[in-house]
């Protein structure tokens, strides 16, 4: 269709590249802008969608390395917080945005504990001055009173005797991110193909197989990157990973009224781990996470386990005047982190990332976390030119910034309804365009799905003429995060259905 720059199967692929990535999460997604950037010949495929793995079942947040820094990982943290500041400033400052983030002082929480809290925030915003971003990005860290804390979180116990607020990045939605990457290195020549399996890989070439067709080609590549993440020792021989499972519980506004930051909620015999309760945009609250290792088969979706909600809650609820329960639960969602396998806990593994080279000479990209995804794909791409010999132009996406990225003077000045400038910064009127050029009127392009779904006919009709949706749950799961709520997902599946017959009718004309 007109306008798609992500198409669905392998048609199209062609019989030589300089460089194949298989695998379109976050660092895959990166790694095809990072090569496309530099002016190489680019195809990215991945067996099932965009942002299908681990970079869908994010926090959402751009962290600054805080955690790590605290271990004495310094190098990793100061990484996170320039990574951070890259993301929120230069490459998506229409897609994260700074959330505020509250610790309450209640009677759990000790006077040392308190003490060396605040001497943590404090050192996470000498990461950020290190990392030159701006104070206006990121604002100061501070103590606040109880009545500023029960202000920003009047749900919090009544005997808490005050609050840390710090500041972190949050991404509007983590699929849309890598959806971003993905459409702006298409935009850059790289070809993008879901449903287009790799089922054998070498050094220097491929064999491929349509999902949608069966059929099966050949593709010769100057250089292989492997990007599939908790799946990338399937492709690999050599590759030791220890998955770890990080499971969220989504709750609603109203089970959470009043609050208008992240509440902190540090884990019982823990010095440095937190559940948080995180506010979305879409009037909903992801509890999480949790840090679980996980054996056997790598499944194509992981399942939250009963264990996991219980813990969630258990220890949010400590921070809480009333504890959630089970009835406030509308959805839970699991990722699998891709770590290196070594000794200890996986809570305790480096999240540094790896770039490994297989006797085949394929480069795997293992580790890592969605914040330093940039720089991870950085590695990867210098790699692969150092194996292949390939010639390029000199990494560009520290200064690149995504289709639809702009200041917040640009963005407020896009006249398009707020939430599509939020999730599409300067193409939402492309996006409603889009939808008028298909025959529907703005009322019907722009109606929410329900007083509970904000999500409209037009976001879902762009996501297949623009970004490669083929079916109900591309929409549903990945260009929206509908899916998550599976009540929610009945009652929108059938305005997807619409916008996929709204989209396959009339060619669009942007």
């Amino acid at each position: 269709m007109t306008g798609a720059t992500i198409t669905a199967g392998s048609a199209g692929v062609p019989e030589r590249a300089d460089l194949l990535v298989v695998g379109l999460g976050v660092t895959g997604a990166g790694v095809a802008l990072d090569a496309a950037a530099r002016g190489l010949d680019v195809v990215a495929v991945d067996a099932f969608d965009v942002a299908w793995g681990t970079s869908r079942f994010s926090s959402k947040l751009v962290h600054g390395g805080l955690r790590y820094l605290a271990k004495g990982q310094v190098a990793i943290a100061h990484e996170s917080a320039v990574e951070r500041g890259i993301l929120m400033e230069v490459t998506a400052p229409h897609l994260v945005r700074a959330l505020p983030m509250v610790m309450p002082l209640t009677d759990d929480i000790t006077g040392p504990q308190a003490w060396l809290a605040r001497r943590g925030v404090g050192a996470g915003d000498l990461l950020r001055l290190l990392a030159r971003t701006s104070r206006e990005t990121l604002p100061r860290p501070r103590r606040i009173s109880a009545t500023e804390t029960r202000t920003l979180a009047p749900v919090v116990r009544h005997d808490v005797r005050g609050g840390i607020l710090s500041w972190d990045g949050q991404l509007e939605d983590d699929a849309r991110l890598v959806l971003g990457l993905a459409r702006t290195a298409a935009s850059l020549g790289a070809r993008i193909h879901t449903r287009t399996r790799a089922v054998e890989i070498a050094g220097t070439s491929a064999i491929l197989r349509d999902e949608l067709t069966g059929d099966e080609r050949r593709i010769e590549a100057r250089a292989v990157v492997n990007a599939t993440g908790v799946w990338a020792d399937q492709l690999v021989d050599g590759i030791r990973l220890r998955p770890s499972r990080g499971t969220h519980v989504v709750v609603r506004k109203d089970s959470l009224p009043g609050v208008r930051c992240a509440v902190m909620a540090p884990v019982p015999g823990e010095s440095n781990r937190f559940v948080f309760a995180l506010p979305q945009p879409d009037a909903t609250f992801y509890l999480g996470l949790t840090d679980e290792p996980v054996t056997g088969a790598v499944p194509d979706v992981a399942e939250p386990p009963e264990a996991d909600v219980d813990f969630l809650l258990a220890v949010v609820g400590r921070a809480l005047e009333r504890p959630l329960t089970r009835s406030d639960v509308v959805g839970a969602y699991a990722g699998l982190r891709p770590l290196l396998d070594s000794d200890g806990s996986t809570a305790d593994l480096s999240r540094r990332h790896a770039v490994l080279v297989s006797r085949t000479g394929v480069v795997t990209i293992v580790g890592g976390k969605l914040t330093t995804y940039r720089r991870m794909a950085e590695d990867a791409v210098d790699k692969a030119l150092a194996v292949s010999g390939l010639s390029a132009r000199p990494c560009r996406t520290r200064r690149l910034p995504l289709l639809g990225a702009g200041t917040r003077a640009e963005l407020a000045r896009v006249e398009a309804p707020e939430r599509l400038v939020r999730r599409y910064g300067t193409e939402a009127p492309l996006v409603l365009g889009n939808a008028l050029a298909h025959g529907l009127t703005r009322e019907e392009a722009l109606a929410p799905v329900s007083p509970t779904i904000p999500a409209t006919l037009a976001e879902l009709v762009f996501g297949v003429t623009h970004e490669g949706a083929a079916d109900v749950g591309d929409l549903l799961d990945r260009r929206t995060r509908i899916g998550l709520v599976p009540a929610d997902r009945v009652v929108a599946e059938p305005l997807a259905r619409r916008a996929l017959e709204v989209a396959r009718a009339i060619p669009s004309r942007d």
